[in-house]
């Protein structure tokens, strides 16, 4: 039993859930599991048998593309959907400051970055 949260933009497509649970040993084992309930969700993580481009995945705070993609064995961890993000206003010059002086960001469901 794999937990795989859920992000507000996807919510919809899953009659508003937070988290849903899922089985398989791999990504793409729990997505399709996940997908059969949820045909939906389905038409906004695959795309051609892959992982849609605009998905990211992470498997106990790793992006699977950096591993195994959807191959990637869950063994037991958390799965986080995060649609990728474009766009946006230029940086300022605060922003490009704190990116000189090397500090890391932070993202509250994933940690340090």
């Amino acid at each position: 039993m794999i937990k795989v949260r859920i992000p507000p933009t996807l919510r919809n497509e899953v009659g508003g859930h937070r988290e849903l649970v899922g089985e398989g040993e791999t990504v793409r084992e729990v997505l399709e599991d996940v997908a059969a309930r949820y045909p939906a969700l389905e038409k906004q993580l695959f795309e051609d048998g892959n992982l849609a481009p605009f998905v990211n995945v992470y498997v106990g705070g790793e992006d699977v593309r950096t591993l195994d993609g959807l191959e990637t064995r869950v063994n037991g961890a958390s799965m986080i959907l995060l649609p990728a993000m474009a766009g946006g206003a230029p940086a300022s010059p605060a922003a490009l400051g704190s990116r000189r002086e090397g500090r890391a960001g932070h993202c509250p469901s994933l940690g340090e970055w």
